[in-house]
Formats: structure tokens, sequence, C-alpha cells
């Protein structure tokens, strides 16, 4: 009897492959309106690679919000109002030209989209009518409406993936952490047993990765399959 493939075993539903949603410490998102609060705890999720601070609003609200980097417990931030200082979220229009933003908004009022992720950044390049130019951390430059809100600084967290994982144990810890799926092995590199693809034959390893013609459903995995092969034979009607 052979194995079941890897798409097979996602599909049942294990633990294994699901976010365990309840470890999450809630949404992490930039609160409407104009705001004061004071961060009262730094703390570590693991959905997110960036710390997390836990902001007291003045209208008796809490929120979560992505820990800029030199933030600490009791500083004051202010969202959609407030100076040019670390921390604060202001609208793009309101933010000048070179200053480093995080967690800007796609759409005005969504809570943030771009820059998420520890030690990423973006940089605000030039301001236009309607619109606000933005270098993101992939370097690609992307026009926001100037109505979008950014928090200033950069991500904390950086350099996380600075530090080399030398050990294979260490990676399966890592990867643990965050409940991936990890290692991710190859059709090709498995027994027949473990995978269509699998076994030792000379030549070139694996099976022809085109998918049979009336293969089931946990089999149809490879390339799509061409819908007739060989020369096209008959005669060719011209349209004039």
């Amino acid at each position: 009897m052979g194995k079941p493939l890897i798409q097979q075993r996602r599909g049942k539903g294990s633990s294994t492959f699901r976010a365990h949603t309840f470890k999450s410490k809630g949404d992490v998102k930039t609160p409407t309106g104009e705001l004061t609060g004071v961060v009262v705890d730094l703390i570590t999720s693991p959905f997110h690679s960036a710390p997390l601070s836990k902001v007291k609003y003045d209208n008796g609200t809490t929120g979560l919000l992505l820990a800029p980097h030199g933030v600490l417990v009791g500083q004051t931030i202010t969202v959609g109002k407030g100076d040019i200082e670390l921390g604060n979220t202001l609208t793009l229009e309101d933010i000048p030209e070179g200053a480093s933003v995080f967690n800007v908004e796609g759409v005005p009022g969504d809570g943030g989209k771009f820059a998420r992720g520890s030690g990423a950044v973006c940089r605000v390049l030039s301001k236009q009518p309607g619109k606000v130019v933005v270098m993101l951390p992939s370097k690609k430059k992307k026009i926001f409406n100037p109505n979008c809100r950014a928090t200033l600084g950069v991500v904390a967290g950086g350099g996380r993936l600075e530090k080399p994982i030398l050990r294979a144990g260490t990676k399966y810890h890592k990867m643990k952490a965050k409940n991936k799926f990890w290692p991710k092995v190859s059709g090709a590199a498995m027994n027949a047993v473990a995978h269509p693809f699998g076994g030792k034959r000379s030549g070139r390893k694996g099976r022809p990765t085109v998918t049979p013609k009336n293969a089931p459903a946990g089999r149809k995995v490879g390339m799509l399959r061409a819908r007739k092969t060989g020369r096209a034979r008959g005669t060719r009607v011209r349209k004039n």
C-alpha cells in the first residue's frame, strides 16, 4: 500500500497543518479616528515575526500595534494626529518626504497592509497631487492614496534572519514554534510507496510529471496534461 500524499494529508485537517488561532493575541491593526494612547506592555505573538505593543487609548479601549524599534513602555503615541515622532501614526500627506514608515494602509482605514514584518521599513519618496509615492521593502515603488495612514519608524525585531541556522535541529524547533510544516520533500526524492513520482530507476529519477488522463482527484499532481499530442493531421480550411 502507498502512503497519502502531502496534499491529501493537508486536506484531512489534522492539527499539523492548521493555524492554531486560539494562540493569537488579537488583531493587530491601526484603529480609526484620532486617538492618544500609552504603551502599557510589549508582548510576543506566535502569529507575528515582530514584537507587539499593547496600547491603552484615551477613550478607554485597548489595542495591539506593531512595535517600532526603540519604543518604550510608558511612551505616549498618537493615531491620526500629533508630531513627526517615533510610533505616531499619520496620513501619508502629513508625513514629510524621506521619512521611514511601516504598516502602510493600502486603502484608507484598512488598518495597515504593507511593511509589517520584523525589520521592515518603507520610505516616502515624493508627493504629487492626489498621490504619494512610497518605496516598499522590496525596493518597488508604489503609489498610495494621500489619506492612507502609516506609522513612523522601523518595525522592531530587525536582524532576525541574519542569525545562521547551522543545524537541522535548530530549524526544526524554529518551524515547530510557528506550527509550520517542515521539512518539505519533493515527490521525485521520495520512495515509490510515498509518491507517484518516487522510485529509483536508472536515468532520470522519478516519473513523468504529466497528470494521467483518467487520474483520480488525489493523483492529480504534476503538470497539466495536454489535450492532444503529435502532428496535426487533416485538411486545413483557409478563410479568405
